[in-house]
């Protein structure tokens, strides 16, 4: 057993499995509590509100919509190993373009959140901080942040 300083390479591989374990767990309580919260904001929106633009650039369903499907990419490794939601119109991610699709329906926009809500454990006990996913770099390298990655070389259609 090899020593450094007074912490075996064992205590010390155990100490880091632990906190790892620690960060997995928050990791995976802050996605569920946040899509909780998404799923009541879709849950309780009015029907008139859910397909009005109200003066808005975009609907209610097409905002839930854009969240889940970022969720839903940002939860895979990299973009190309990311399959859309089955029921997925190309493009309908994308905030402010025009759509001609008819809006997707609550109990449609539901389904593709219990898909994501289900996909979220495995996507963070997957996670290796020795071999950070393609979006961190993308955050590092973007100037504005996170908002931009959608508006980066990796954006899917």
């Amino acid at each position: 057993m090899k020593l450094h300083g007074s912490v075996s390479t064992r205590a010390r591989s155990t100490y880091v499995g632990s906190a790892l374990d620690g960060s997995r767990a928050a990791l995976k309580s802050q996605y569920h509590a946040t899509l909780a919260m998404l799923k009541a904001a879709i849950t309780r929106c009015s029907d008139d509100l859910w397909i009005s633009r109200g003066g808005h650039a975009n609907p209610y369903w097409r905002i839930a919509y854009h969240t889940l499907f970022y969720t839903h990419l940002y939860l895979q490794p990299n973009n190309r190993v990311f399959t859309p939601w089955e029921h997925h119109y190309k493009g309908i991610q994308y905030m402010g373009r025009p759509s001609r699709r008819k809006p997707y329906t609550k109990a449609e926009v539901l389904a593709y959140w219990r898909l994501c809500d289900w996909l979220v454990d495995d996507a963070v006990d997957n996670l290796r901080p020795d071999e950070p996913a393609e979006w961190v770099q993308l955050v590092q390298d973007s100037q504005d942040g996170v908002s931009d990655c959608q508006h980066s070389p990796y954006s899917v259609s």
